[in-house]
């Protein structure tokens, strides 16, 4: 690795992580104006790939031209595990609790962790693994903080509430959800590791949004009739957790391990939490103060390295 971008990374880290984590503000305002979920993913991919198309094809075109048959497959996978994470994690919200479904979702690093020595040949030293299973913990009680109450004592839902019925549904879909974002991340790994930044998220973005475009049709969704303002925060969410979120984290994948890319995504709770406050006047509860400061440790413990 090249000293400028290992003295970059840390920083490019936290921006991404800000930014990723104004998704959940942005999404809120947008379903305020009763734009469906499915809707929402498939514009947010749509206009992030329209933005990138006049860099990509006028200062890279040369590069795409060079992909390989094998890199275009890849990408194409790459883009349906993305497009696949958004549509089975934002479908969990209609079946299960908020909850539950980030806790589940939560797992992506785990099961990148756990593929990577087979499939990437990367191995986590012990206090990386450490580090992992703090930011789950920490991931896991702020999922809880919101299904959980304290009122004499601590109170929390049923085990069989969570194995049965709607709620199973929407936890599967919610584990697809981590499974899906796991695919994405070990693709963009192997793929980053020979294409630039630019020409990869431009082709797994626009693969991404073609495939969200066929599930929003198919599910009977239309992205046409809504209000100016709320194409404009899907702009948003296009512009900063998109393209500056998930880019970053594109850009690290040739640098860092999968797996310590997945651990630094679990501080998007803490950083939603932050903007949550300052912006909707939220006041963030103990649990999740709580959580996010195992997230922290379990980041910094992660990305150590030793």
């Amino acid at each position: 690795m090249n000293q400028r971008p290992q003295v970059l990374l840390p920083f490019a880290i936290l921006i991404a992580i800000l930014a990723v984590s104004t998704a959940s503000i942005f999404i809120r305002f947008a379903q305020s104006d009763s734009a469906p979920s499915l809707v929402i993913a498939a514009l947010r991919l749509t206009f992030a790939t329209l933005i990138l198309a006049p860099i990509a094809l006028v200062k890279h075109r040369e590069e795409l031209m060079r992909f390989t048959r094998t890199e275009i497959l890849a990408g194409l996978f790459s883009g349906i595990f993305l497009a696949l994470h958004f549509a089975t994690w934002i479908s969990s919200l209609e079946y299960t609790s908020v909850a539950s479904s980030v806790v589940f979702v939560s797992t992506g690093p785990l099961w990148v962790a756990l593929l990577s020595p087979l499939l990437l040949n990367e191995h986590l030293a012990k206090t990386a693994i450490i580090g992992l299973g703090l930011s789950l913990l920490g991931g896991t009680i702020i999922g809880l903080s919101d299904a959980c109450i304290w009122d004499s004592g601590l109170s929390c839902p049923a085990l069989q509430d969570v194995l049965q019925g709607r709620a199973m549904l929407g936890n599967l879909l919610a584990l697809a959800g981590a499974w899906t974002v796991t695919g994405y991340l070990i693709i963009g790994r192997k793929l980053r590791a020979n294409i630039s930044l630019i020409p990869y998220i431009f082709m797994v973005y626009g693969f991404a949004a073609v495939a969200l475009i066929i599930i929003m049709f198919a599910a009977g969704n239309s992205p046409f009739g809504y209000a100016p303002k709320t194409y404009g925060w899907i702009f948003l969410l296009a512009a900063l957790p998109q393209l500056v979120g998930h880019s970053t984290y594109n850009w690290a994948l040739k640098y860092l391990p999968a797996a310590l890319v997945a651990v630094t995504t679990l501080g998007e709770p803490i950083g939603s939490a932050i903007l949550a406050f300052f912006i909707l006047n939220e006041t963030p509860t103990i649990a999740t103060i709580v959580g996010g400061v195992f997230i922290l440790a379990g980041i910094y413990l992660a990305s150590s390295r030793k």
